[in-house]
């Protein structure tokens, strides 16, 4: 038996690839709604990001779940996901 395979998870900000236990996922649920998914099992399309606060700024600098969604992002989107980082890494 050969050695046990992890997920890999490419970054949307630095495109960097790291195992998915590593990274944080974003959902968009089937309502449209998009939120940080910390359990990593939420349903929905989902995008995952680095865990660093440089990925973060870049996420919403460059707009990229706009282009993650093939949808417009309101701002205040942006914001809430650098929130909720923020305030889970405290």
């Amino acid at each position: 038996m050969g050695p046990k395979k992890f997920p890999v998870r490419t970054c949307i900000a630095c495109r960097t690839e790291k195992p998915k236990r590593d990274m944080l996922r974003i959902v968009k649920s089937p309502e449209g709604i998009i939120s940080l998914d910390f359990s990593g099992k939420l349903p929905g399309r989902g995008a995952y990001i680095c865990s660093d606060a440089a990925c973060i700024r870049k996420l919403a600098q460059k707009k990229l779940l706009n282009k993650v969604f093939s949808a417009p992002v309101d701002e205040e989107v942006y914001r809430r996901i650098e929130e909720e980082f923020n305030g889970n890494n405290a």
